[in-house]
């Protein structure tokens, strides 16, 4: 049995963190891992920043649901799912991805959860596991699966290079030279085709 699984943004939806600085006005909120490596550093910088400029959780998913997935990612993915099993790995929150995955249908989501206080604000972030993407597609694997993945930056080329294929899709350049085992897709139709290659290729248990 085949499976894909797809990293979500930057794949089907936007950057969230980026998207949502440029759609509040909060520019400190752009600040990644790139700025800095410490995730749990991070993560409690922005969401004192959330909490600074009184932004809850329902505020937060009305703002991303106003993002909607990237263009085309809906049909890519609709037609994708008649074809194969589907599972999206990502390393955001079921709490922001919600208002995403309703609009492309209620694909399955593998990622983190985060907890809200009595007043609506969130106070943590609980992640699944460290290296979820790599350690599921283990799993998947361990349970006779033959995986496809494809992702778009540094923290997916783990789950790629876990998978029995992995595809890039729109990567920044500094990964493309860094990573040239995987295959490029810059369209969705590219990204079809080399899944449905990468599938021909892989075989089936």
């Amino acid at each position: 049995m085949q499976l894909v699984c797809l990293d979500l943004e930057g794949v089907l939806v936007p950057e969230i963190w980026i998207e949502f600085a440029e759609r509040t006005g909060i520019a400190e909120l752009r600040r990644t891992t790139r700025d800095e490596p410490d995730y749990d550093q991070l993560m409690r910088y922005r969401l004192d920043l959330l909490k600074q400029h009184e932004l809850g959780l329902p505020d937060i998913q009305k703002v991303i649901a106003s993002m909607g997935p990237l263009p085309g990612a809906k049909e890519f993915l609709d037609a994708l799912r008649r074809d194969y099993q589907v599972i999206i790995l990502s390393d955001t929150f079921y709490e922001f991805a919600m208002p995403l995955m309703i609009q492309l249908g209620m694909p399955t989501l593998f990622c983190h959860r985060l907890e809200t206080d009595a007043a609506g604000f969130v106070a943590a972030y609980h992640l699944r596991l460290p290296n979820q993407k790599q350690e599921a597609v283990k799993r998947f694997k361990e349970l006779n699966f033959r995986v496809i993945a494809a992702g778009d930056s540094y923290n997916d080329t783990a789950m790629l290079a876990e998978a029995h294929a992995g595809i890039l899709f729109h990567p920044p350049q500094n990964v493309i030279a860094e990573f040239p085992q995987f295959p490029v897709a810059l369209s969705y139709d590219a990204l079809r085709n080399e899944i449905d290659r990468a599938a021909a290729r892989v075989g089936d248990v």
